[in-house]
């Protein structure tokens, strides 16, 4: 029963994560500001990354997340008991990544150095999901 549960409660986490996290990256982007459109407005900022560059890497990271869940889905399907937990960790950790992704959309800009460390943790996410096939 609880093995039915928790792939349930999977099965619900990759349906709506990935959807909840599309859905964040509109909202708020084209927010009016006295400088005008929002896009433009961050523009500005010293050291803020330009619209197009952060989106273009959003949808890089998003799409690196979402085949870590994916992966996760498969391993899941003939997983020993044991491995349970790091699993478990994992999507954790994957979630983390896309609340703090939606949180960087939401505002409307992100430093050079905020993409580069969401990449660095997205990594060895990969690293452990790969640690973990073996």
């Amino acid at each position: 029963m609880k093995m039915k549960r928790f792939f349930i409660t999977m099965a619900l986490l990759l349906i709506f994560a990935p959807a909840y996290g599309f859905a964040q990256m509109g909202h708020g982007m084209m927010r009016e500001t006295p400088g005008g459109m929002m896009h433009e407005h961050m523009m500005g900022h010293e050291g803020m990354m330009g619209y197009e560059n952060m989106m273009g890497n959003m949808t890089d990271m998003i799409n690196e997340l979402s085949g870590l869940m994916s992966k996760m889905s498969e391993m899941m399907k003939d997983m020993p008991r044991e491995n349970m937990h790091q699993i478990s960790s994992t999507m954790r950790d994957t979630c983390s990544e896309m609340s703090r992704m939606s949180e960087m959309m939401d505002k409307g800009a992100a430093t050079d150095e905020e993409i580069k460390a969401v990449h660095h943790r997205i990594k060895d996410l990969q690293k452990r999901m790969s640690e973990m096939e073996k």
